[in-house]
């Protein structure tokens, strides 16, 4: 079995449903040296059964199946991530319900490759219906990435993250916190370190918007009521206290001026004066406005 230049990293959950169309997208990839490692976390559907199906159809491949935390998506990725076998070469994060397109692998491993440092490359997605009819592909550039966005709003799309060996290794060092999103906090983390982050704007896969999406889109009157609720009941402000405590708690690697950034957001009060001196912004003026009316009401 030869050792493949990327490592797929798959996490499922009960995704016997549309399971078989993603895996079968791993093997039209235009770069076919991959491996896969799948972390479940306790599927009582037919999930385990097609994926030891997939596992001894493809003896000459790395495929590793492991049984997750079962403590939701986030810390399924992290287990994954955090794997101790898992080896230091680049990987690519993988939702269960999604098509890749061909070229999924190749630009991300040409978005991370040459950097010394630890480098991570995202990229817009076409969503499509339950049936894989598109409904809409992400229009324009992404917003431009930094850690004063990171600190208050994700702008990575986890399912089409890939990570060189030395993000692999900065995240791996922070270990596996209790966060909300995995995705979010591995924009944070490698933005608090400098990381080399490239948002392409061509789409890579096909993201399926279905029933029993764990996050689905961030479009849409369900989407829009959602967003709503948890900044009303303050589940926003408790998933910035669990991202930068996280941040804090192992801060090794952190450029000093974001450590003391993600402290002042934190920590300070009054949260107007916090917001300012952190820096913290989201990337539109009515996200803006209403990061600071948050502030200004005890939400955030």
């Amino acid at each position: 079995m030869n050792r493949p230049s990327v490592r797929i990293l798959l996490a499922t959950w009960n995704g016997a449903t549309h399971l078989s169309e993603q895996l079968d997208s791993y093997l039209t990839q235009d770069m076919p040296d991959w491996g896969l490692w799948v972390s479940d976390d306790g599927s009582t559907d037919d999930t385990w059964d097609i994926l030891e199906a997939f596992r001894d159809a493809h003896p000459d491949r790395e495929i590793r199946l492991l049984h997750g935390p079962c403590h939701g998506a986030a810390a399924n990725f992290l287990s994954l991530l955090t794997h101790p076998d898992l080896p230091p070469g680049p990987v690519a994060l993988s939702d269960q319900d999604d098509v890749w397109m061909p070229h999924r692998l190749s630009r991300g491993l040409a978005g991370v490759t040459g950097h010394d440092r630890a480098a991570l490359y995202g990229s817009i997605t076409t969503e499509t219906d339950p049936d894989l009819v598109p409904l809409r592909t992400q229009k324009g550039p992404l917003p431009p990435p930094s850690f004063q966005n990171a600190l208050v709003q994700n702008i990575v799309a986890g399912n089409t993250i890939t990570l060189n060996g030395p993000a692999l290794r900065a995240l791996r060092a922070s270990g596996a916190p209790d966060i909300p999103y995995h995705d979010w906090w591995i924009y944070l983390r490698l933005a608090g370190i400098g990381a080399h982050i490239t948002l392409d704007d061509v789409p890579v896969l096909y993201y399926r918007q279905h029933a029993r999406n764990v996050i689905g889109a961030h479009r849409g009157a369900m989407a829009r009521l959602q967003r709503a609720r948890a900044l009303v009941r303050g589940t926003y402000r408790d998933w910035l206290r669990a991202n930068l405590t996280a941040l804090l708690a192992r801060p090794g690697g952190l450029i000093p001026a974001h450590a003391e950034a993600a402290r002042i957001l934190l920590t300070m009060r009054p949260r107007p004066r916090a917001l300012i001196l952190s820096g913290a912004h989201r990337s539109t003026p009515a996200g803006q406005r209403l990061l600071q009316m948050l502030a200004r009401t005890g939400r955030l």
